[in-house]
């Protein structure tokens, strides 16, 4: 599949609750592969590198540091990450700058069940977030179809529909956004 065919598909089921002083946006979305697979393409930095906002330094699948890089065209920041959870092939968390990730894997009959438990600073935010998690994990399925696109992040995700994901998640999540 090449870029130019990409299409975004139906909205994930989300939603956000407060979550001690801050917000945990809910990101439920089935994908057609087993967890193994899906755990390998959330850990594996090759991996990673091929369909989300970020790289990083080490393999996510074991309890430590790491550094997480956001990238948006040339422009790079580093921001800490350490893994708190890996308990292959159903459960990482681990922190993302002040974020928190939480990422839970479920087998189904048609694949794996990806939960991800995304905890951000403000509600009016979870749109936007839930709009640019949407958009990597189609790359990621197409990733694990073995069809990759390469990652779609940053600025460039506009080109990709992610002002309506952002504007169809806030009308789900009834936030406003300017």
């Amino acid at each position: 599949m090449n870029r130019q065919a990409f299409e975004s598909g139906p909205l994930a089921d989300v939603d956000c609750h407060a979550s001690e002083d801050r917000w945990m946006l809910v990101f439920v979305r089935d994908l057609r592969h087993p967890p193994e697979k899906v755990w390998a393409a959330l850990t594996d930095p090759k991996q990673v590198r091929q369909w989300a906002p970020y790289d990083t330094d080490t393999d996510l699948d074991s309890v430590g540091d790491a550094t997480l890089t956001m990238i948006d065209g040339d422009t790079r920041v580093d921001l800490p990450a350490s893994v708190s959870r890996a308990e292959p092939p159903t459960l990482l968390e681990y922190t993302w700058g002040s974020d928190l990730l939480r990422w839970e894997l479920a087998a189904i009959d048609a694949g794996t069940r990806l939960t991800l438990r995304h905890t951000i600073e403000d509600r009016e935010s979870a749109a936007k977030v839930a709009a640019g998690w949407h958009i990597c994990l189609v790359v990621a399925e197409h990733l694990l179809d073995g069809q990759p696109i390469g990652p779609i992040r940053g600025t460039d995700a506009r080109t990709y529909g992610w002002d309506e994901l952002r504007d169809a998640y806030a009308g789900k999540l009834a936030i406003a956004h300017g």
